[in-house]
């Protein structure tokens, strides 16, 4: 089968319409209706039905789906492995989260360089749909992400809750005004339940989109925000910066999403270097009363 087909058809099952399957393809909407037609002749089963609110599978397209997301990754992997390096055995393709690679990613690559030096790594950072797409398309052996959706084919798994908590630059810890806070862009859920928690705060004078540019400023210039715990936490030990007290914390969980169909003798050794890279740590004493909210 052609695998411009297979593509196709998985973009439209993603994008649940022709037209917006065409745009993310490049190609002509009549084109996209021409392959369909032809992967439903080849297959001899209607594969969508198409009204107002876009393109939905029918039975025989539901039975197709998980086989033509294999045969994608299949490829995928097949193209990757013929390109590895001299004195390697495979390569490994691992995205990250762009809230969560620092400085998980680091410390994951050292250790795979100590207990997986057979394998040749190929990282990037991106924002999780975009790397949800990749590893279920093949491109991407592991998405290290924030809360992802559940989608056919792939496996999650939970590496950590880490937790974001108000720390600050000042002597006094107290509650800021919206002058000195600094916001980091955690989520939409972390959006909502901070508002909740802190209206107040929703015109923080300083917005940052990615966490490290949010704490690295906030050492810099001073101020108050809710950062990982696991990343501030030397600075916690130095006194650079304070808990503030009372105030509540959220999860932030971490997980492992891969293909159900993932060659083991890639994704365990990259499974077993990030269970043990975020293994908890003691956190030191705290002051701050715990408010969590459960994964939907």
């Amino acid at each position: 089968m052609d695998l411009i087909l297979a593509q196709t058809f998985l973009e439209i099952v993603h994008t649940r319409s022709f037209l917006r399957a065409a745009e993310q393809l490049h190609v002509t909407p009549t084109s996209v209706s021409a392959r369909v037609r032809t992967l439903e002749e080849l297959l001899g089963r209607v594969l969508f039905v198409r009204n107002k609110a876009g393109a939905a599978l029918t039975p025989a397209g539901e039975q197709f789906l998980p086989h033509a997301t294999s045969l994608i990754q299949v490829w995928e992997r097949a193209r990757h492995q013929v390109a590895v390096p001299t004195g390697r055995r495979a390569v490994l393709s691992v995205g990250c989260d762009v809230s969560l690679w620092d400085p998980l990613l680091l410390q994951w690559l050292l250790w795979m360089r100590s207990a997986a030096g057979h394998l040749a790594i190929r990282t990037e950072v991106g924002v999780p749909a975009e790397l949800l797409d990749k590893t279920a398309s093949g491109v991407l052996d592991i998405a290290i992400v924030y809360a992802p959706q559940q989608r056919p084919g792939l496996r999650v798994e939970l590496l950590i809750e880490e937790k974001l908590v108000m720390v600050t630059t000042s002597k006094r810890p107290r509650i800021p005004s919206p002058l000195d806070y600094v916001y980091v862009d955690w989520g939409s859920d972390f959006a909502t339940q901070h508002w909740l928690a802190y209206p107040g705060l929703s015109n923080a004078a300083v917005r940052a989109g990615l966490g490290p540019l949010g704490r690295e400023y906030l050492l810099e210039a001073g101020g108050t925000g809710y950062f990982r715990l696991d990343v501030v936490r030397t600075h916690l030990e130095t006194g650079r910066l304070r808990r503030v007290p009372d105030t509540p914390e959220f999860l932030y969980p971490a997980y492992a999403v891969y293909a159900v169909g993932a060659d083991p003798k890639l994704v365990n050794p990259a499974l077993a270097g990030l269970r043990q890279v975020t293994r908890p740590r003691q956190p030191p004493a705290s002051p701050a009363r715990s408010r969590t909210r459960s994964r939907a």
